[in-house]
């Protein structure tokens, strides 16, 4: 059941892509939409995450863009804590005249099921405005572990049941939910290491103490390239074009594996519909723009076009897919 859940997720999700795919824009969406019924107040651009969060780098990077095309400027804000919640709960109960707005990721869609309580409804809350692009994220090994593809890791992992440790940023995220679906996909048997974030898990990946982990391309390119740690595969259904000579893991010898973390724009339940079609070709032309393609590259990100009408399909889909994977994973906050 998981495994077809997840083909027909992707399906949809290769589809909208590919029938929307992001390509230049001129004429019209160079001139400023504006929103309906607003003044020239900025438009506030909540990011649930932490300054510095891959999240964060593509809000910022759109933010001058975006304000040319809406004749608003975007001010952004960074909200964290608790996976997203306090951020994401400003976003739902904002005013619906589109001056507020939200930048999140697939936690939006993870938190339902691994926090015993949040104050919001992640479908029937927001207005999902367009979902921009997918993170993908490196299966790293620790140089040491005598492995040097994905078949041979499995191999290992069958060989040595329960030896192998994969570490991960915390319980219910992404990092771990991509190891969870191998585990899923190929049978093999490891034990999980939270860690309060990348950073300690990186650390802890070079010295050994954990063998293998999911992170996103930007974090640990230069340890790759520096041979301080080895990479395997990538985790999404195309190659990255940052690392181009990784195999995704369904090249690698898991046929059915696809997984990314991902990247939207919100808004509260009920924006009109005005004010949605503009922010969503706003959001076109502001992903177009050199800013963002520049953070793009560095955070060797994957485009994505999927407007308002498929978004709130696409959301639907990851929410289901990922309850499945934290029930099997077990992970539960407070």
């Amino acid at each position: 059941m998981r495994q077809e859940l997840s083909r027909r997720a992707f399906t949809r999700l290769s589809a909208c892509a590919a029938a929307a795919a992001l390509g230049p824009h001129t004429g019209a969406w160079a001139q400023p939409a504006g929103l309906p019924g607003a003044s020239d107040k900025p438009i506030r651009l909540v990011v649930p995450l932490a300054a510095g969060s891959t999240v964060d780098a593509v809000a910022r990077a759109i933010a001058p863009a975006f304000g040319r095309s809406t004749g608003h400027p975007l001010v952004v804000e960074n909200l964290v804590g608790a996976g997203g919640i306090p951020g994401t709960s400003q976003i739902v109960k904002a005013p619906r005249d589109g001056l507020t707005l939200g930048m999140v990721s697939s936690n939006h869609v993870i938190n339902p099921s691994i926090y015993k309580s949040v104050p919001y409804d992640s479908l029937k809350d927001i207005t999902p405005i367009a979902v921009i692009a997918t993170v993908p994220l490196v299966l790293v090994v620790h140089p040491g572990l005598p492995v040097k593809s994905v078949k041979e890791l499995i191999a290992y992992a069958h060989e040595k049941p329960g030896v192998l440790n994969y570490g991960s940023a915390g319980n219910g995220s992404t990092l771990q939910l991509a190891a969870e679906l191998l585990v899923s996909e190929t049978g093999i048997s490891l034990k999980h290491v939270p860690y309060r974030g990348t950073g300690p898990l990186i650390t802890d990946l070079i010295g050994g103490q954990v063998q293998l982990a999911f992170v996103s391309i930007s974090q640990v390119a230069p340890q790759v390239k520096a041979g301080t740690l080895r990479a395997l595969a990538i985790s999404t259904p195309r190659r990255s074009a940052a690392l181009p000579e990784l195999p995704t893991l369904a090249e690698a010898g898991v046929p059915n594996y696809s997984f990314d973390a991902w990247i939207a724009l919100i808004g509260p339940a009920d924006l009109p519909k005005a004010v949605v079609d503009a922010d969503a070709r706003a959001i076109r032309a502001a992903m177009a723009s050199p800013e963002a393609n520049a953070a793009i590259a560095g955070q060797g990100l994957n485009i994505l076009d999927i407007g308002p009408d498929a978004a709130a399909a696409f959301f639907s889909a990851e929410l289901l897919k990922h309850q499945k994977l934290v029930k099997q994973s077990g992970a539960v906050l407070d």
